[in-house]
């Protein structure tokens, strides 16, 4: 039997701290009286750190609220110009990085082109680095006021300082993607699946805010995911959960980019469509390719609708979510299209009970969620600390 952790009081402090951060940060402003019933802390408790804080210019007063019988009462919240966040996007075909202020609006943006032949790491890190440099000029801060760096990418990335990232579709096999950005950068460094950082930040801003039980679905020219459950993304024992592209549902089916037969990415992510319907069109050409042929109504799409509602089935059995998010620029362009008749896929496919609790919808944060979602992992550690971070870090 484990022994019970020892907290201190310095802890105690931290936790009421990041406590009452949160809870402005998702809430909204606040007065002091609405943050004491928000987190239950007392109101000498919330009105020494909402001075601190104040002092420290992590929070701003945001206006005043009629009270009974009594003085107005101040509002607070997160001042959005306290730090900035960077958030990366590793895709198929560009590398984008944008920086966003603690409100995330987004200040400035950079795209870099890549080809799916060539992700070579070396090539993705300079453009990361370069892209770091352009975005905090261009929004007109300093490197001192930026808080650390976010990055999706695809694959398995192992927690650590060096970010092992394994990512088979781009030929990645344990490449130390923090270990090659920190020899560019001083920022503190964190690095996750691009699926997983779109989940977040489709849970904290777009479709699945205020959910516990989630499935955050990427699809675009691959397919991927995030399992939030209970309100936290499940990682799985090796940080590989959510790998839904991969899940089997042709026996010796179509050959898919991970070497195996019958994914779900080999028939639904846009890659295997354009190639199921004769479609010529590179890495460059598949958005328009794709979009010409839901135009066109091609008979490929009405069995990639099939199959995508298998494929969720899967999940609402495995899962039993109270919601299914499609997003990624391919799932949202199928999305809004095809919606109904995906819904309709996956009730034939699903008991009655776990189907009528599962609602699916589309994400609302568009395609670029997952350079939003890579900088809420900065964000998230800021809330935990409510100071400017001092080491690097990679997500755990």
């Amino acid at each position: 039997m484990s022994r019970p952790e020892r907290r201190t009081v310095r802890d105690v402090r931290r936790g009421n701290q990041a406590m009452l951060l949160r809870a402005l940060y998702f809430g909204g402003p606040a007065s002091r009286n609405d943050l004491c019933e928000a987190t239950g802390l007392s109101s000498a408790t919330v009105s020494t750190m909402t001075g601190e804080l104040l002092g420290d210019t992590v929070l701003v007063e945001a206006g005043h609220v009629d009270s009974d019988g009594g003085r107005p009462r101040v509002l607070l919240r997160v001042n959005p110009g306290y730090g900035y966040v960077v958030g990366v996007d590793v895709g198929e075909t560009q590398v984008r990085v944008e920086l966003f202020d603690l409100g995330m609006t987004e200040r400035a943006r950079a795209l870099y082109a890549v080809h799916s032949a060539r992700h070579d790491p070396g090539l993705v890190a300079r453009h990361i680095l370069e892209g770091i440099d352009t975005v905090i000029a261009e929004g007109g801060v300093s490197p001192g006021q930026v808080l650390g760096v976010g990055v999706g990418v695809p694959g398995i990335v192992e927690p650590g300082p060096d970010a092992l990232v394994r990512a088979k579709t781009f030929g990645w096999e344990a490449v130390p993607l923090g270990t090659l950005l920190r020899a560019g950068t001083p920022l503190p460094l964190y690095v996750d699946n691009g699926a997983k950082t779109m989940g977040q930040a489709e849970l904290w801003f777009g479709a699945g805010r205020g959910t516990s039980d989630t499935v955050v679905m990427l699809i675009g020219s691959r397919v991927g995911g995030t399992i939030v459950t209970d309100g936290g993304i499940y990682r799985g024992a090796g940080h590989a959960a959510g790998e839904i592209g991969h899940l089997k549902i042709v026996t010796g089916g179509r050959p898919c980019k991970c070497g195996g037969r019958g994914c779900l990415e080999a028939y639904v992510g846009a890659e295997a469509i354009l190639d199921r319907a004769g479609v010529v069109a590179d890495s460059a050409e598949e958005e328009a390719a794709l979009a010409r042929l839901l135009a066109a109504g091609s008979p490929v799409l009405d069995e990639t609708v099939e199959l995508l509602g298998v494929g969720l089935s899967n999940l609402i059995h495995l899962f039993n979510p109270e919601r299914i998010v499609i997003g990624g620029w391919a799932g949202l362009m199928l999305g809004e299209s095809r919606l109904v008749e995906i819904r309709a896929a996956t009730a034939a496919n699903t008991l009655l009970q776990p189907y009528r609790t599962a609602s699916i919808m589309l994400g609302r944060l568009g395609p670029d969620a997952v350079a939003m979602g890579a900088a809420t992992l900065v964000i998230e550690q800021f809330l935990r600390d409510a100071r400017f971070p001092t080491s690097v870090g990679t997500m755990s």
